[in-house]
């Protein structure tokens, strides 16, 4: 059998696509269908990736699992109304393309489960197995009244060794430069470890004060995050400033996750919500709501792109003491 295949699969009724080394073990999975989502990642038979509600729940309602891309914004934004240069958007109150958090903020962008992508490279050989996707955003009206800047989406997956690389190219037309703000939202877990042995370094600076509603007040203070069991905490908590290299390290249970902003991410999120064995370690274009509020926010020019990367290496490691 081949070390490295791509091979079409089946995951809670819906279409997916496997990327494997056969010889680590190792399958990543995503659904092309419901928004390029990543859906599992097995180890060994192991889930690493929080299944939560589950694909099903995903593509009904958009509640977040897996690996979902959150685009044109990650997280949350203020309110319906943003201006970026001359164009001011009022986000349609009954679009089914914008979700919303407990306080009615949009949440999450405009593609979860989105069906648009289409499939432009899959292939297997003796460096890894790849899959590759594109979006065209303007093609659909309701997603460019919500977010008037054409551009193309590209996703570029691949499994090498023990590593799932995830790069994301963001092509603006010609026309208007496109404001860049998308993230992931990794769910990341250690089967059979407890929540509170899990233990977590994270390459953090600086913590955005949030307000009530986990919106950056403008104010930063100094991040205190130092190594160590997870424990009983609970994190919701914005990072604009990150150690470089930006690398996010979960281990526990003889398994070592490291997440790492490769390129493109200068900002990340960490989510850890009580009562739920599970941890968002979130690669961030640009701080929570930065189209309205325009801090950290980039802009990829006419008719160039922006191009973000981040991995997942899945390794063999000793449990902390």
């Amino acid at each position: 059998m081949p070390t490295y295949l791509v091979s079409d699969s089946t995951s809670e009724g819906f279409a997916t696509v496997t990327l494997s080394n056969t010889a680590a073990d190792l399958h990543a999975t995503f659904a092309p269908t419901l928004g390029m989502i990543g859906c599992s990642l097995r180890h060994r038979g192991a889930e690493l990736l929080g299944q939560r509600r589950g694909l099903a729940q995903y593509a009904a309602t958009g509640s977040t699992m897996g690996i979902p891309l959150l685009h044109p914004w990650a997280n949350r934004l203020r309110g319906d109304a943003y201006a970026v240069g001359d164009r001011r958007v009022v986000l349609d109150p009954t679009s089914p393309l914008v979700h919303r958090d407990g306080n009615g903020l949009p949440m999450h962008g405009l593609l979860s489960a989105y069906p648009g992508w289409r499939i432009v490279e899959r292939a297997a050989d003796a460096d890894g197995a790849r899959l590759s996707a594109e979006l065209d955003f303007a093609a659909d009206a309701a997603l460019l009244a919500a977010f008037p800047f054409p551009h193309t989406l590209r996703l570029d997956l691949g499994l090498r060794a023990q590593t799932l690389t995830v790069t994301t190219e963001l092509r603006a037309g010609s026309d208007v430069a496109v404001p860049v703000s998308f993230g992931f939202h990794p769910y990341l877990q250690l089967p059979d470890v407890p929540r509170a042995a899990w233990h977590l370094e994270a390459p953090v600076r600086r913590r955005a004060v949030l307000d009530a509603r986990a919106l950056p007040t403008g104010r930063t203070v100094d991040a205190d995050l130092p190594p160590g069991p997870l424990g009983d905490r609970a994190f919701d908590d914005l990072y604009p400033e990150l150690a470089p290299p930006a690398r996010f390290v979960l281990s526990g249970g003889g398994r070592r996750l490291t997440l790492g902003l490769d390129e493109g991410y200068p900002c990340a999120q960490i989510f850890a919500p009580p009562g739920d064995a599970v941890i968002c370690l979130e690669p961030m274009t640009a701080p929570t709501n930065a189209l309205v509020s325009g801090d950290g926010l980039r802009l990829a020019a006419p008719g160039t792109s922006y191009r973000a990367t981040f991995s997942i290496t899945v390794a063999p490691a000793a449990s902390p003491a």
